[in-house]
């Protein structure tokens, strides 16, 4: 079990600007959504970023309210959360595959997502997974996007070579 592995973490980024992160989240066990929010929210203010929060209905409209809100509202970063569970059908492997897959397509257009939807087989994996004091799935979300906001800002105005942007 992967419990009694240890893990590296980066330590968080310092910031010489306001961050300001949108945390999209599904809401569908709410329990586990609400976990997922508290460690994001508490890794984000370690970092002293702004957070607003939306809610979705299900995993597969997380990008798409991430999407929207990246042409339309002014963020740094967006954190994904969610918690798909295994069922009984192909349903899962739709859920899991397609959002995470969106999820992707948006941080390589310049995104920048920290993806937290969790996918488990079971809700005690997801329990584990979701809370604060335990594996802090949503804080480590959270920790992500707030790496590429430092990445991107690090980068900013910065070209290669000479010659002519498309």
């Amino acid at each position: 079990m992967a419990t009694h592995e240890s893990h590296y973490t980066l330590p968080l980024p310092q910031f010489d600007r306001p961050v300001k992160l949108l945390i999209v989240v599904a809401p569908y066990y709410k329990d586990i959504a609400d976990n997922m929010v508290a460690g994001a929210r508490a890794v984000a203010a370690a970092c002293g970023a702004e957070v607003d929060l939306v809610e979705v209905p299900g995993a597969l409209e997380v990008p798409t309210a991430i999407a929207m809100a990246d042409r339309q509202a002014n963020y740094d970063g967006y954190v994904a959360l969610g918690c798909v569970i295994r069922g009984e059908t192909t349903h899962y492997d739709t859920v899991c595959n397609d959002s995470s897959r969106a999820i992707s397509l948006l941080g390589l257009q310049g995104a920048c997502i920290g993806n937290g939807i969790l996918t488990v087989e079971n809700r005690p994996q997801a329990e584990v997974r979701a809370d604060p004091a335990g594996q802090n799935k949503g804080g480590g979300a959270a920790a992500a996007a707030l790496h590429l906001i430092a990445l991107s800002r690090k980068w900013a105005g910065q070209t290669k070579g000479i010659g002519f942007r498309a």
